[in-house]
């Protein structure tokens, strides 16, 4: 697996951050966002991680703490529906954002499920500038982005994160306070 590449060129993260944290919740656990940013250095050698996020001004000291943790928050503002349900769509502000910095990384990392970044994934695959997808939970993946990777070769190009649990999952170690994550 190609990790950094000639002309200091290094690999790039994008999360979608609601198809992440929505899917792992679903499979019952919470994501300890400060493993994560460690696993996707480690693992992949991602020097920047975009986290494409909705602006709820109360969360001011998640975005905090996930600065600190070395993310960098790309924001969407949010609406809300009808029954007051928020939304906060980050898919354009994902493949914008990865057109913007395709000259600055040699591989991109892509986080999500959502069959709607097929087209990012088709062409990152083309050029030859895919790394990985990591799907957060196989039993929600989009199908259009299996059929793309599993016609490639699926051991190279997605990950499932509902396996990685063991790794990932967060584990109060203290008593939680407000504002501790």
């Amino acid at each position: 697996m190609s990790s950094v590449a000639k002309n200091n060129k290094f690999n790039y993260a994008f999360i979608d951050s609601q198809n992440l944290n929505l899917e792992i919740q679903r499979l019952g656990w919470k994501l300890d966002f400060k493993r994560f940013k460690v696993y996707l250095k480690d693992k992949y050698k991602a020097e920047k991680v975009f986290l494409f996020i909705g602006y709820i001004k109360e969360n001011k000291v998640l975005y905090r703490f996930l600065k600190k943790c070395g993310y960098i928050l790309i924001f969407k503002q949010i609406i809300k529906d009808n029954n007051g349900k928020i939304k906060g769509n980050v898919d354009a502000e994902l493949v914008l954002q990865s057109m913007i910095e395709y000259n600055n990384y040699d591989k991109a990392i892509i986080v999500s499920s959502d069959g709607d970044f097929n087209c990012l994934i088709k062409y990152l695959l083309k050029k030859n500038k895919l790394l990985v997808l990591l799907a957060p939970n196989f039993y929600k993946c989009s199908v259009l982005l299996k059929k793309t990777l599993f016609s490639t070769d699926p051991k190279k190009y997605i990950v499932f994160l509902n396996r990685l649990k063991n790794k990932l999952e967060y584990k109060k170690t203290r008593p939680e306070r407000p504002g501790c994550f």
